[in-house]
Formats: C-alpha cells, structure tokens, sequence
C-alpha cells in the first residue's frame, strides 16, 4: 500500500513539473565516448561545484544568491545531495520539513500545494539552477544511508526499497535538467552494497524513461570504474581523488580510467576542496589555497577528463556561524563563494572550448624529460601534463611552477606553430611567436615565481585559432 500510494502521489506531482526542464538540452555521451554532448551534438563541458546540503540547510533567497554567484562565474553543474550527509533525515530544511515518513524511502514525506515540504524546496532549487543554465548532480542520498561507515546514519535502504525510492525520484524528476549521482562518498564493501546501487539504478531508469544520464560518486582517491565499470547504467565514471595536493597516486588515476575498456567518459568529481585542511592534516600542512584547487583542474582535464568539479570547504557544508562546523571550515558559505579559486575555474573552461573539443586527448609525450626527471616532467605538486587534438592542430602543457621545459614541436600539424602563454589565474592570452613545426624548443614561463602556473599553447599556424580563452 504504501508503494502504491507513492506512484499516485507522484503521478500528480509529474504533471505540474514540467517547467523544471527550463529548455535546457538533454545530454548524451559522444559518439568517441569520450566527452558529454547535448542532444543536438554540441560540446558540454561540466564545471561542477560540490554543494552537498544546498537542499538541506539554504533557505530559498539563500539558494537563489548561491546559484545566481555560481552561474555568473560559468558554472554548468551544482552536485547536490536530497537525503543530505548531515542528518538529513533528522534535521529539518529551514521550513521546518523532513523528506521521509517514519524515515522509510518508500514514503517521501509530500504534502498537496507548491511549497509545503521538502520536496517543494527542491524542486524549487531544481528549477531555479536550471533557469540559470546550470544542471543538477542529484544524488538520491548519501551514502551513509546504506552503508553507515564513516556517517551518522542511519542505515534505511534495502534493494528493494532503493528501487521504489529511485522511480519515485526518476518520475518526479523526469523533466529536469540533471545528471544521476549514485553513492555518495560511501565504500562498497559487499554485495548488498552493490545491489542496492544497482536497484537504484534501475528505479531511476524506470521512473525518469532513461532521460537523464547517471554516475556514482566514490570514497577519496576511488573511481566508480572498480566496481561498476562494466554496469550499462553507468553512463561515466566519477573520480573522487580527494583532498590530496600531490599528482602522483592521485590525479595520475584519471588517465587510469580513461585508458579502460570498453571505454567510457571520466570526470573527477571530488578533488581537493579550497581552504580544505591539506590531506586532512592541518596542523603538519595547514589549508589549501587557490593555487591548490588550480592544479588539479589542469592535471585532470590534460590527463582525459571531460570537465571538473570544484569545491570549497565551507560551500559544501553551507556553514555558518549557529552550525556545528565539520573540520573546521574558516568563513561562512556566503563569504567563501567569493574565494578566488572558484572564479578562475571558468579559464580553464573558456580555454578548452576555444579549440577543438571533442578531439582532445592526453600526450605527455609533447613534454621532453629533463635529466632529472623530477623536475620535469615533475613528480608531487610540480608535475607538467600535455594534451592534445587528436589532428595535431593545437597541444597544451601545463605547467605548475615557472620553471624551464622543452617540448617537441613535430607532434604538431603543419610547417608553423604558434605558441602563446595563456594565464590561469585572469584568462589572459600572451603570444610568444612562430616556430617551425620541427624538433624541439625550450620555453620559460613569463614569472619564473615557483608557485605560479601556466599553460603554453600550440597552435598549427594554418588554422588561425583565436587567442586561447577566446571562442570562435
């Protein structure tokens, strides 16, 4: 009984739900499976930023100040979470609503009229992100819902539950502009870990008809490729390489899962977070700053990601003063939105987008090894990474510290190259002048300041690209 009255409660729901969509397009997978593409074939690029408890803990003008900051600085993407980490099933939003009955998924606690419960209050930040461009990564619940380790719990999900939980979702939802995000942060540590994902799944794909596409977000430095890399209703992998600052046993994992078969779309969805506490250690290695959320946004979309997510520590939690804080954040949300990290995450997207899109791969083999090779290409936070087009009409190098590097210009396509410097940290685009698309050239970067990061460009002359940064 209390199933089938959910499906009615839906059904209704649906009807009336229509205008979440906001015109946004349907995504898909590319046809190489490499990238994301709106229905129409056009390039997406997900710039993502972790707002767990968005639905949770912000207040309607609250939620419209955040995403209307977040779609100003080019964000695609918000990762929220329904049933949210911190005691989402106990602690009401601030209308005073909980989104479950007698904390059972079969029963989402729904109340006839536009803004009487919980599920009102998401579908109004649903539909507010969508009229400003940006899609949502719902995640259904976090992950201490079905597997308490690390979380308060409690644990309600069973596979059969999960399957009536995620049609419920899929059918209301059905119109929105969202990406699925099973898991949340949790381990899989058994088969009945496993099922109750995959029966989520499958109630999603149920309820939503297979409009949206679907991930999983994994537990720090894991990808969803270890457990569920051969599962259909994966349509991509999600990486979380965590609060780390180093490349090595880190970020190098995203090229791990763009080299697996059968091939699939991969994506870090949880690097390290701005003003985090560096590894979770604060007191050996203090906060991050922005230089630390820039690098691996590079080392991530070089090494083969389709787009990135960028967090903040106070963001994700939406704390301010009257919470309890989680690891000591050091602002408020409202004030951290303003940390210069998250608006030159937009470069790399402006960037990206003013070459070739859905041609690009990872080559570290354009940079030329130094003697000592810890230098370049670099090991921990120094490491340089390449990409290029497929064609050889443009290649990149990232490099994190100003310190002098060769690379080989006859990866490139053409008698010319064109080489600028482009700045992550403005956008800004400094040409360096032409070359023979022969050999090698040794490049040093405008500010030999150890701590300042660039990105030089190689361009096939003949093509006459715009300044990187600039789409055509």
């Amino acid at each position: 009984m209390k199933a089938t009255r959910m499906f009615l409660v839906a059904a209704a729901l649906v009807l009336g739900l229509g205008a979440l969509a906001q015109d946004l397009p349907r995504l898909k997978v590319s046809e190489n499976r490499r990238f994301l593409v709106t229905a129409d074939g056009a390039p997406f690029f997900w710039l993502g930023d972790t707002a767990w408890e968005l639905f949770h803990r912000l207040d309607r003008e609250e939620a419209v100040r955040y995403l209307d900051h977040r779609a100003a600085r080019g964000f695609t993407v918000v990762q929220a979470v329904a049933l949210a980490e911190l005691d989402g099933l106990h602690t009401p939003n601030p209308y005073g609503h909980r989104p479950l009955i007698e904390l059972d998924p079969t029963q989402p606690a729904v109340q006839d009229g536009p803004a009487n419960d919980y599920w009102d209050h998401v579908d109004f930040v649903v539909r507010e992100a969508n009229r400003r461009g940006i899609y949502i990564g719902f995640l259904p619940t976090w992950g201490d819902k079905w597997n308490r380790k690390w979380g308060v719990g409690p644990e309600i999900f069973t596979p059969a539950n999960a399957r009536s939980y995620g049609e419920w979702l899929g059918r209301r939802y059905r119109e929105a502009g969202l990406i699925w995000i099973l898991g949340g942060d949790r381990p899989v540590e058994n088969e009945t870990h496993q099922e109750i994902t995959r029966a989520m799944a499958r109630g999603l794909r149920q309820g939503d008809g297979g409009a949206h596409l679907m991930t999983w977000h994994p537990t720090g430095g894991r990808g969803s490729a270890e457990w569920f890399h051969n599962d259909d209703w994966l349509d991509f992998n999600m990486r979380q390489n965590g609060h780390a600052p180093e490349f090595t046993g880190r970020y190098d994992q995203t090229r791990v899962d763009y080299d697996r078969r059968p091939v699939k779309p991969v994506l870090d969805g949880e690097p390290i977070y701005e003003d985090h506490p560096v590894s979770f250690d604060a007191k050996k290695q203090g906060h991050s700053i922005a230089g630390d959320v820039r690098r691996p946004l590079y080392w991530d979309l070089f090494g083969g990601a389709f787009g990135h997510t960028y967090g903040h520590h106070s963001v994700w939690q939406m704390w301010a003063p009257g919470r309890n804080p989680v690891n000591n954040p050091l602002m408020p949300w409202f004030e951290a939105i303003e940390q210069p990290g998250a608006a030159q995450m937009q470069h790399a997207r402006a960037l990206l987008k003013s070459r070739p899109f859905l041609t690009r791969a990872p080559d570290d083999s354009i940079i030329v090894a130094d003697p000592t090779p810890t230098s370049v290409p670099g090991a921990g936070r120094y490491r340089f990474v390449a990409t290029r087009d497929e064609a050889g009409t443009f290649a990149m190098v990232y490099a994190p510290v100003g310190r002098r590097f060769t690379v080989r210009l006859d990866t490139l396509a053409g008698a010319r190259v064109k080489a600028w410097w482009f700045n992550p940290r403005d956008g800004s685009a400094t040409l360096i002048g032409e070359f023979a698309a022969a050999g090698q050239q040794t490049f040093l970067p405008p500010d030999p300041g150890e701590m300042l990061d660039w990105v030089l460009v190689l361009d096939d002359a003949a093509q006459g690209y715009p300044p990187p940064g600039v789409n055509q």
